[in-house]
């Protein structure tokens, strides 16, 4: 007991000394723990280097804070030298953006409003930073989401919901506020993102660089070439290599297109704007504010203006066709051009479509019989899409063209119209009128640029003055018609009672019909009888004919056979004949020659041929006519056997006979 009572005292200097070394730790921040979820900013009270000569951060160990930041575990230090500012990781929500403000580093230039960012250097490491020579102010590079240990007395980080910072002054604090609404105020927390169903793009103002030269609106495009990564700054992404490749603040002729861009809102803010969408039967022609100043490309017989290629300052050659188009349109204007058929309207109530003629009336006139109508008129224009550029160049826009030029032009044509023509005539002819002014405007309209498809003119009406006359003579006008109608209808009241007339003689036709009918089969019946008669009587007459042909043929034919018996018979005759006669030639020659010669032969002959011929006769030996010769005074009269035979006997004796004529006689008996 009593050594407990004596170790007692020893027990309670020990944990004095221990309580008195932890106070000690303690006070003089020897050792330091520090969460895996903290940072830990060190602050060196007191160094052997002095203090800093300027600036915030002790980058030689002087007295201040240090630009090395301290990491979760225990940590040991020099007692009462050092001093911790535990403070929490700088984390970034997903699809937000924190905006860095540096305390210290290089001062910024004149024409500088964003700090630059070193190359290759992170904000986690303020040393680095501070070395490269970074500089202070707001930053041009921002935080994407993410947990980042940095040093919070070298930076501030500026995020939608906080700002992470190691409290030094109030008037800081201010200012850190201002920024945190500028930035909300342009939505800067949340990248930017232009969604394709939006049909829209976004214009870029760079607040940041060098000022655009003189006469310039506009800041052309920098650093797009893919093939130059030295420059390229990403879509304005990197506004470092914006501004190394030449970029400058002002607004910028390079748009955003859809996607998701995280953007610096304190570098550049954007302004979103819908797509130049050209419709269907429509061109748009491209008045552009920047480029270079190109050539004209109008051609010689072009004097109201200069055309330019696409990209150069003016107005641009080619129009843009159908689609949408991301085009910035404060670097350039683009004006629609119809490529369909549009009407004009000369009437007050009266608006197309494309609202061009919103502001034209009818057409005054004068006729030739002091009448004062108004005329409406419509006209069908069409403008061929390669002279769209022509005509915008020349007037401006299509309205310009209308009300300024198109208006007074088509008024004049029918003023002058009205002037050769009576009121009725005006009526009257209105086909004619609309016929002749479609030929004679269209090389009106040719002159500037258009192609006239054609003129439609309607009615005249009384002017806004009240005169009632036109009234009247349309009133007469009606009547005359009323007229003619009646007419018309009374004419065919005329016909309608002719054809009437003939119905009731139909009717009466009609019910005469079965006798007439009857009479008809009657006549039908006896015709058809005679017919049949008249072809009976005909077929029998054919046919004796034919039987009378039949008789002839078959006599001739006989009589042909009979004759050709008789020839055949004769000739055969003949033949025997001739076959006897000269046998009886021969024998006769025989004869003559055994008789004394063919004469006394053939004076033999004819004596007996007669003696036999009397026989056969049956004539008298004694005839009834004598036969005297006329020779002598007192004539002896003999008979023909006398002379025969006087013949032979002067033949025999070979004496000379004379011949004496001989005279018949003819006597009585």
């Amino acid at each position: 007991m009593s050594n407990v009572m004596a170790l007692g005292p020893l027990v309670g200097s020990a944990l004095f000394v221990v309580l008195a070394s932890a106070v000690f730790v303690a006070l003089s921040g020897m050792v330091r723990y520090i969460g895996n979820n903290r940072v830990a900013v060190v602050e060196k009270l007191w160094s052997r280097r002095g203090s800093i000569a300027g600036g915030l951060i002790a980058l030689k160990e002087e007295a201040g804070f240090q630009p090395d930041v301290l990491r979760g575990g225990l940590h040991f230090f020099f007692p009462f030298q050092y001093r911790l500012h535990v403070q929490t990781l700088v984390t970034i929500p997903q699809g937000r953006v924190g905006y860095v403000f540096a305390r210290d580093g290089a001062p910024l230039e004149a024409d500088q409003t964003l700090a630059t960012h070193p190359d290759g250097v992170d904000f986690q490491n303020a040393r680095a930073f501070l070395e490269a020579g970074g500089q202070k102010g707001p930053q041009r590079k921002i935080l994407r989401e993410g947990a980042y240990a940095i040093n919070l007395a070298q930076f501030v980080v500026v995020t939608k919901d906080r700002t992470f910072a190691l409290s030094l002054d109030r008037d800081e604090a201010a200012l850190l506020a201002q920024m945190a609404e500028i930035i909300e105020e342009r939505g800067g927390f949340e990248p930017v993102v232009i969604k394709d169903a939006d049909d829209q793009i976004g214009v870029i103002t760079v607040h940041d660089g060098p000022g655009l030269p003189s006469g310039e609106l506009i800041a052309p495009l920098v650093g797009t070439d893919p093939e130059d990564h030295a420059t390229y700054h990403n879509s304005f992404q990197e506004a470092g290599k914006f501004l190394a490749a030449g970029g400058r603040k002002g607004r910028q002729l390079q748009v955003l297109v859809e996607g998701t861009y995280y953007i610096n809102r304190l570098f550049a803010t954007v302004e979103r704007i819908n797509k130049t969408v050209v419709e269907v039967g429509q061109v748009g022609v491209v008045v552009s504010y920047t480029g270079a100043l190109g050539a004209d490309t109008s051609g010689e017989g072009y004097r109201h203006g200069e055309l330019v290629a696409n990209g150069e300052r003016g107005v641009w050659r080619d129009p843009l066709l159908p689609g949408k188009y991301a085009f910035n349109t404060y670097a350039g204007r683009v004006t629609m051009v119809p490529t369909t058929n549009f009407i004009l309207k000369w009437e007050t109530m009266a608006v197309g479509s494309h609202k061009f003629d919103e502001n034209l009336a009818e057409v005054s006139l004068i006729t030739r019989d002091a009448f004062e109508p108004t005329l409406p008129v419509s006209v069908v224009v069409h403008i061929d899409y390669r002279k769209a550029p022509l005509v915008i160049q020349r007037f401006g826009d299509i309205k310009k063209l209308v009300e300024q030029t198109l208006d007074p032009m088509v008024s004049a044509y029918f003023k002058n119209i009205g002037q050769t023509r009576t009121l009725i005539e005006l009526l009257q002819d209105r086909s004619a009128i609309q016929s002749q002014s479609s030929e004679e405007m269209k090389a009106k309209f040719g002159l500037y640029n258009l192609e006239l498809q054609e003129v439609l003119i309607g009615t005249p009406r009384p002017s806004a003055s009240g005169d009632d006359q036109i009234e009247k003579i349309l009133t007469q006008l009606r009547q005359r018609q009323i007229a003619d109608e009646q007419v018309g209808t009374y004419e065919r009241q005329k016909f309608a009672a002719q054809k009437e007339r003939e119905l009731r003689e139909a009717e009466a036709f009609a019910k005469q019909q079965t006798a007439i009918t009857e009479s008809q089969l009657s006549i039908q019946v006896q015709q058809n009888a005679g017919k049949a008669n008249l072809a009976r009587s005909e077929q029998e007459a054919q046919q004796r004919r034919t039987l009378a042909k039949a008789d002839a043929d078959a006599i001739r034919l006989l009589g042909e056979g009979e004759a050709g018996k008789v020839v055949a018979l004769a000739r055969a005759e003949a033949e025997k004949v001739t076959k006897v006669g000269l046998a009886t030639a021969e024998a006769i020659a025989s004869q003559v020659e055994a008789s004394g010669g063919a004469r006394y032969q053939l004076a033999r002959q004819v004596a007996e041929r007669f003696a036999q011929a009397l026989e056969t006769s049956g004539v008298d030996v004694v005839p009834k006519v004598s036969i005297t010769g006329a020779g002598g005074e007192g004539g002896a009269n003999g008979g023909v056997m006398q002379a025969l035979l006087t013949l032979l006997m002067s033949e025999k004796l070979g004496l000379a006979v004379d011949a004496a004529p001989v005279q018949y006689e003819e006597e009585q008996a």
